[in-house]
């Protein structure tokens, strides 16, 4: 199997600034809900900053619960239903 590798910067989380996020720049992302799926449609700037938000949270330093939620009139394209992104520990 061959791989390509990708670095990225992601803020360092701190409890006294909390979740800090770094969106592309001319990012796009649409949330929709059909029936028992959700769609997720994203140009390329989207989906690294979504991969942004998930390694942001995914730090050991984050603590459990942290979230954020996203919706068309917090970076979600007009027409999107919300999400919220969290971190959940189960052990």
């Amino acid at each position: 199997m061959k791989f390509t590798e990708i670095k990225m910067q992601i803020p360092k989380y701190s409890p006294e600034e909390g979740i800090k996020f770094k969106w592309e720049d001319h990012f796009t992302i649409l949330v929709k809900k059909l029936d028992n799926e959700i769609l997720i449609q994203c140009n390329k700037e989207g989906l690294i900053s979504l991969a942004k938000i998930f390694l942001t949270l995914s730090q050991n330093s984050v603590p459990n619960k942290e979230h954020i939620h996203l919706d068309e009139t917090n970076s979600l394209e007009k027409g999107s239903c919300g999400i919220i992104i969290e971190k959940f520990n189960d052990k």
